[in-house]
């Protein structure tokens, strides 16, 4: 205990904060649902509200400033103990629903993956639609710097929490002298580009409860909606538009957002490599499949073609998962090419899930260093970023990520088709759960959903879900002896 306490302790309010979610599903039951499930979101309020509480009182006692090892194992139980809470009301809302299969409903929107096992969408009572999204909301920049945020706890060694769960290469950067503060000003601006969201989804046509729920599912960059059709359900060109329109922004970090705000100017996003990488890939890739899809469906006009285009590609490049339509009957290599664009365009400090951009450059500017340093042994050639060189600790750092990132993708798929998935399936699955990008190909689908798969299956790709939101050290390090010794 003397180990643990201090851990279980921040968890244990983090937990009682969290309890106060409930409210949101609870508010839309009290105008749109029945009285009966009034009560199952108190109850789960009450739940989680409860157990945080007695989990402090036994480890209120044990108060002492966090250790980066501390920072690690509070980070994966908040994720755990969270889900577990979240899928509560799903078991009893959710018609003929299974532990597995609330459990990783409940991993895949607090994770931002946007993979349902659900179906019948339209039919679920309209509060447990709010809570699948609001959910993604909460998880797309992170539950644990929302508490750094919100709660004033952070002279418990809030950099180890910080530097655990936020994604990307470069996580000692600190834009302002507290991480407190730099906490409080990301919230600020995806509170701010929510709202934003929110008004926009209004005036193009949703209703307000799914004008909310996107709001939330796009900031997220989670993808899970309130439809089965998903944006079919509209087929309306003004809400797609808004849809590309902000997880183009989400998918860029919101740490730029911030610096532009601070420094009123918008050199921190013109002036960022990895930005303009993005931006750059975003375009040539809704190129390419618009003009594929042009020769593929000549009868199309070509304004809905290029609509369809840019709305998939930025939807599955930024992990978000939407879909207007089944994109697996277009040519076999654009669906795929979206998947691969999944696995890395989204910015560091973005709501996106993946590699990040930001490696990816990096990767190609070590590959070219490698190349020079073939014809020419000797010459000094650093790998730099934005004008600076970057150091060898974070190049080793990005090597061993994409080491395990890829070992893990393939043991996974391994195991999958063990479970007795066909191929197609079986890794589209996985590539889609570890890069949190949502539906993937074969039968999950746009047009499908994993609620076929076995119980060993969803919880195999739960674990993915989890091991991709916080990009697999931060999970796997738990996992070496090291780790626990004292």
């Amino acid at each position: 205990m003397q180990l643990f306490g201090p851990v279980l302790a921040l968890l244990a309010r983090i937990l009682m904060a969290f309890a106060f979610s409930f409210f949101v599903p609870l508010a839309w039951a009290w105008y749109e649902d029945a009285m009966a499930l009034r009560a199952v979101w108190g109850a789960s309020f009450g739940l989680a509200f409860g157990s945080g509480w007695l989990l402090f009182m036994v480890s209120r006692r044990y108060q002492r400033e966090l250790l980066p090892r501390d920072g690690f194992l509070l980070v994966n139980l908040v994720w755990v103990v969270l889900t577990i809470n979240a899928m509560v009301p799903l078991l009893f809302t959710v018609p003929n629903i299974t532990w597995s299969k609330a459990f990783f409903e409940a991993m895949s929107a607090l994770t931002a993956t946007g993979a349902t096992a659900l179906s019948g969408l339209d039919h679920l009572p309209v509060s447990v639609n709010v809570w699948r999204c609001f959910l993604q909301l909460v998880g797309g920049l992170g539950i644990v710097l929302l508490v750094v945020a919100v709660l004033p706890l952070l002279g418990l060694g809030g950099m180890q929490l910080y530097k655990a769960e936020t994604p990307g290469p470069m996580k000692d950067a600190k834009f302002t002298p507290r991480i407190a503060e730099t906490a409080r000003g990301l919230w600020a601006v995806y509170f701010v580009l929510s709202v934003a969201c929110f008004l926009a989804y209004r005036w193009a046509g949703m209703s307000w409860a799914d004008a909310f729920m996107h709001m939330c599912t796009t900031m997220g960059l989670g993808g899970l909606s309130s439809h089965d059709a998903s944006f079919g359900y509209w087929n309306s060109p003004a809400i797609e538009w808004v849809a590309t329109v902000f997880m183009t922004l989400a998918g860029i970090s919101f740490l730029r957002y911030f610096m532009v705000w601070r420094s009123r100017s918008l050199r921190p996003v013109t002036d960022d490599r990895e930005i303009r990488m993005y931006i750059v890939v975003l375009l040539v890739s809704v190129l390419v499949v618009f003009v594929s899809l042009l020769d593929h469906q000549p009868q199309v006009h070509a304004a809905d073609t290029l609509r369809a285009a840019m709305f998939h590609v930025v939807s599955v490049a930024t992990t978000t998962g939407y879909s207007s339509q089944d994109y697996t009957q277009w040519p076999v290599a654009l669906p795929v090419l979206m998947m691969f664009l999944g696995s890395f365009a989204s910015c560091a400090g973005s709501t996106g899930g993946g590699i990040k951009m930001v490696r990816m450059v990096l990767l190609i500017k070590q590959a070219r260093r490698e190349l020079v340093r073939i014809i020419h042994p000797r010459v000094v050639n650093p790998v730099t970023l934005g004008g600076q060189t970057v150091p060898a600790p974070v190049m080793h750092a990005v090597l061993g990520f994409m080491l395990i990132y890829g070992g893990a993708t393939m043991g996974l798929t391994f195991l999958m088709l063990l479970s007795g998935l066909d191929i197609v399936t079986a890794f589209s699955a996985v590539v889609a759960t570890v890069n949190n990008i949502g539906p993937g190909l074969g039968q999950v689908g746009p047009a499908g959903h994993f609620g076929g798969l076995s119980a060993f299956q969803l919880s195999l790709l739960s674990f993915a879900m989890l091991l991709g939101r916080l990009e697999f050290l931060t999970v796997l390090v738990l996992f070496t002896r090291h780790f626990w010794r004292r």
